[in-house]
């Protein structure tokens, strides 16, 4: 099956989804003000940048769990404060026996799965804020899923996402696509899958609904992105046209939405995810809004309004990750997707195959902290995000 038909196929309502689009059913239910570079002072302004970023609390989401803030007074309290009103996540792990989950390796960072669902149908009146539901048994799948590993210098993420349709085998249930596990069983059953495919311990759950990336995108005051090539309108989707675009909360979520006119269907769509993921974390950092206590509040506040985490996961534990992580530059954060092994049709579903072949190098450079190798050896693989996207 080539991507053209695999990108019309009926997959699932993604978190970037539209319900009321007919070709996406759902088959589930600063710079700171501190002058240019070069200019007098610059070198007073650098230091004051840095200054600044040393003192910021930066919680990655990748969607990045992008929650910054702390850089304004009363720091402890304002972490607290936000940080109290991300929701929690009960029984978000599986609970067979150890010895049946893979060993966790000591010193080689944490790993979190971010989970993509659509709540829209729980806002009641416009203007509302979704908010991701408790699980329900056929409720929903989880249609966006990324791999998140910080590592353990703190000075580097590595987001990898899995394709929604990516054929695997779900403990209790047989061989079908990953987001499914989610339908069935929940996050636990969702981290069994994914620990079961990969052989890493999952440590931490991220949840975020929809909507989340709208509100974080007007939070900072909209983003950046490029199109490389323009892209002819189709059906009911919009010409894209080649340039620079600042998009606003609802062009970016058109722009992750769309799959129409992009060669590789889902697998592209997956990159675009990422490289708004990566717009948006730029502006966030480059804005001013960290510095601007009222943009800030904006933000942290959104972001506890959409992001669920599991209960394992402490206030005292998301301030101290943030604050480790405070070092944390822009150009630490890489993306990519997992080792496309190709199209296929089992019982009459379009899926997606895993290369496990190249795979298992990167399941083990996750497992074992050594990411930044990967993906200097990888720098060109067709997987991983580059500077022009689609």
């Amino acid at each position: 099956m080539d991507a053209k038909e695999h990108e019309d196929e009926p997959t699932g309502l993604s978190l970037f989804d539209d319900p009321d689009d007919p070709d996406d059913p759902d088959e589930d239910g600063s710079d700171g003000s501190d002058g240019p570079e070069g200019s007098d002072g610059s070198e007073q302004a650098e230091t004051r940048r840095r200054r600044r970023s040393r003192r910021l609390l930066v919680w990655t989401l990748a969607v990045l769990l992008v929650l910054l803030g702390g850089g304004v007074g009363g720091l402890y309290w304002t972490a607290e404060h936000y940080a109290s009103s991300v929701e929690r996540i009960p029984n978000a792990f599986p609970t067979v026996p150890e010895s049946e989950q893979p060993k966790p390796v000591p010193h080689a960072g944490q790993t979190f799965l971010l989970v993509g669902l659509d709540a829209r149908s729980d806002v009641p009146t416009t203007g509302a804020t979704a908010k991701a539901p408790a699980w329900k048994e056929g409720a929903q799948r989880s249609d966006t899923m990324m791999l998140m590993h910080i590592s353990a210098d703190r000075k580097s993420v590595a987001v990898v996402s899995i394709a929604r349709d990516t054929w695997v085998d779900i403990p209790g249930h047989g061989k079908s696509k990953i987001n499914a596990a989610y339908s069935w069983g929940g996050p636990p059953l969702m981290v069994q899958t994914v620990q079961n495919l990969t052989g890493i311990r999952i440590d931490h759950v991220a949840v975020i609904d929809w909507n989340g990336f709208k509100a974080l995108t007007d939070a900072v005051g909209g983003v950046d992105i490029t199109i490389p090539k323009t892209i002819e309108a189709r059906g009911d989707a919009r010409q894209w046209d080649q340039g620079t675009h600042h998009m606003d909360g609802a062009e970016a979520l058109l722009y992750v939405r769309e799959r129409h006119g992009l060669p590789n269907g889902d697998l592209d769509r997956t990159k675009r995810q990422q490289n708004f993921l990566r717009a948006l974390m730029n502006q966030t950092m480059n804005s001013g809004t960290l510095s601007n206590p009222s943009r800030l509040a904006g933000l942290l506040q959104s972001v506890g309004d959409v992001v669920s985490v599991d209960d394992r996961l402490s206030n005292t534990d998301l301030y101290d990750l943030g604050w480790s992580m405070r070092d944390l530059r822009a150009d630490g954060v890489r993306f990519m997707n997992a080792p496309f092994g190709g199209y296929g049709d089992e019982g009459g579903q379009a899926v997606v195959y895993l290369d496990s072949g190249a795979a298992d190098p990167l399941w083990a450079a996750m497992r074992n902290d050594r990411m930044d190798d990967y993906l200097a050896q990888h720098a060109t693989s067709s997987d991983t995000l580059g500077e022009s996207v689609r």
